[in-house]
């Protein structure tokens, strides 16, 4: 199955402030720039490639707190699995979107597959190091906010071997985001 990373940072490579804020995403780059060309920077084009989701407890925990209505809900009707080894169940308004699952992540992604899934959407910094360390993601696309904050939770966490990325592509957007997409090569 493939598996795919789609995530903004930082410029200097944090997903969210030390305390999971992610306000300065949508305070940076500059707010009066024609966006109509890709209004959402690829994102819609993205989310139709694949057919499931699976992200981290507090990437989950953080989707929540934005308590998104159901008609601007951005993961279409994908299925959407969290993983935590403490939370059965997800919070109150993700009920009926997001599926609780334990256990280990190598499983869950060979049971996926032979349940039909193609394309999975990885998310949540600590999510994402996991699967690079048991060598999964295939490719990533990481969009640069044009904010330096300094301090935080990083994208990235130890990984336990080098990663090469290759295969690099990028887009300038009005807004001054800079969005970078590799292809993951573990050799």
């Amino acid at each position: 199955m493939k598996c795919s990373v789609y995530i903004a940072t930082s410029t200097d490579g944090y997903i969210a402030t030390p305390d999971g804020g992610v306000d300065w995403l949508h305070t940076s780059g500059k707010a009066d720039a024609d966006m109509s060309e890709n209004p959402d920077m690829g994102f819609t084009e993205f989310i139709n490639s694949v057919d499931c989701m699976i992200m981290g407890r507090k990437c989950m925990e953080v989707i929540a707190s934005f308590d998104i209505p159901a008609e601007q809900w951005p993961y279409r009707n994908i299925k959407i699995y969290a993983l935590s080894n403490t939370l059965t169940e997800p919070p109150a308004n993700l009920a009926g979107k997001v599926e609780m699952v334990s256990g280990d992540i190598i499983t869950l992604v060979n049971q996926l597959f032979e349940n039909g899934y193609k394309h999975a959407y990885i998310d949540g910094g600590a999510t994402i190091t996991s699967f690079i360390n048991l060598k999964l993601i295939n490719e990533m696309t990481i969009t640069k906010a044009p904010v330096i904050l300094g301090d935080g939770i990083p994208l990235f966490g130890k990984l336990n071997h080098p990663v090469k990325l290759e295969r690099a592509e990028s887009i300038s957007f009005p807004n001054d985001f800079i969005q970078l997409k590799y292809r993951v090569n573990y050799r």
